[in-house]
C-alpha cells in the first residue's frame, strides 16, 4: 500500500462539566463526546526519504508546519515506531477552525490512524490512543470515535452507547474564542450548577432522545454568552424553530441544536441564515447527524 485517504469527523459535546481547577493549572472535566458526520478529508502517500510534507485544499497558509498538530502526529509515529519512509499529506479543510470541534485533533488521530494503516504496523487502537495524549486531552477520543464519557483532563475515556437518530444543525459565528482564555475565566471551585452528566448516560442507554436533550448543558456558557450575546442570540432562534435544545461545543463558538427530523433541521438552517445575513453576519453553517 501507497497511499491511503481517511475522514476524520468532528466532534460536539453532549454535556461538559469543569468539575474543578488542579493545582498543575489544569482542569478536571467530565463531559459526553459525540462524534458528527462532518469532516475534514485527507491524503496519505508514502515518500522515499524521511521527509514529511503537509499541502492543504485552500488558500489558508499553513505557515511553519511543524506546529501543525497532522505534523506533529505524522513525527510522533515515525520517531516511536522507527518508520524510516516519510509521507505526503494532504488536507481538505472542511471542519470550522477553532470551533470547539476538535478539528485539529481529529486531524491528528486520523494521521495516526492511517499511518499505522499506511505501513501495516499493527498497532492496536488502545496503544495510539496512549501515544496520542501528548498531542492533546481531545486526540485519544478521536482515535476511538463514537460516543464516549471523558474525565480527567479529557483523556479517560469510556465508551456509551450511541445516541438515537437525529438530526442536527452545526453554526459556528464568525468569531475567535480562546480556549485558555475561557479557562483562565471560568470560576469552576465556584459554580453552583453541574450538568446531569450521569442522568444523561442514563438517557443515552434507554435511547431516551428527550432524555439526552433535556440534560445538554456546557458550563463554559457561563464565560462565553456574557462576552458573546450572539451564542445566546443563535440558541433563541434554534430554539425557536423546533429544537429540542441548543448549546455550545466544547469553548465555542460553536453552536449545535438537535432535531427530531432533517426537515426541522433544514427549516432552522434556512430560518438562521436568514437572519445572521440581515445582521450581516457570515456564519459557517451545517445540517448534519450523529455518527456511529
Amino acid at each position: 500500500m501507497n497511499n491511503i485517504e481517511i475522514k476524520a469527523r468532528a466532534k460536539i459535546n453532549l454535556a461538559l462539566d469543569v468539575c474543578r481547577r488542579l493545582e498543575n493549572g489544569y482542569h478536571e472535566v467530565k463531559m459526553i463526546m459525540q462524534m458528527v458526520d462532518i469532516y475534514d478529508e485527507l491524503r496519505y502517500q508514502k515518500r522515499s526519504d524521511s521527509q514529511i510534507t503537509l499541502k492543504v485544499d485552500s488558500q489558508d497558509d499553513l505557515g511553519d508546519i511543524t506546529n501543525n498538530l497532522i505534523y506533529k502526529a505524522a513525527k510522533l509515529m515515525q520517531d516511536t515506531y522507527g518508520i524510516e519512509c516519510g509521507v505526503d499529506i494532504y488536507l481538505n479543510k472542511n471542519i470550522p477552525v477553532a470551533a470547539g470541534m476538535a478539528g485539529g485533533s481529529t486531524d491528528a488521530a486520523a494521521t495516526m490512524l492511517a499511518i499505522n494503516e499506511l505501513f501495516e504496523l499493527g498497532i492496536s487502537k488502545e496503544e495510539l490512543m496512549e501515544k496520542s495524549v501528548k498531542l492533546g486531552a481531545d486526540v485519544p477520543y478521536c482515535i476511538m470515535g463514537g460516543t464516549a464519557l471523558a474525565e480527567g483532563i479529557g483523556e479517560r475515556l469510556t465508551p456509551l452507547p450511541s445516541p438515537p437518530q437525529a438530526s442536527l444543525l452545526v453554526v459556528k459565528p464568525p468569531i475567535m474564542v480562546p480556549t485558555k482564555w475561557v479557562y483562565e475565566t471560568l470560576r469552576a471551585n465556584e459554580l453552583e450548577h453541574h450538568p446531569d452528566v450521569d442522568g444523561m448516560i442514563k438517557a443515552l442507554q434507554d435511547k431516551d432522545l428527550t432524555g439526552i436533550t433535556s440534560r445538554m448543558e456546557n458550563v463554559m456558557e457561563t464565560v462565553t454568552e456574557r462576552e458573546y450575546p450572539i451564542i445566546s442570540e443563535i440558541k433563541t432562534m434554534m430554539k425557536s424553530k423546533g429544537a429540542l435544545n441548543s448549546i455550545m461545543s466544547g469553548s465555542g463558538p460553536s453552536i449545535f441544536g438537535v432535531f427530531d427530523s432533517q426537515k426541522q433541521a433544514m427549516d432552522a438552517c434556512d430560518f438562521v441564515k436568514s437572519r445572521l445575513e440581515n445582521k450581516n453576519i457570515r456564519a459557517q453553517i451545517f445540517v448534519t447527524d450523529f455518527f456511529n
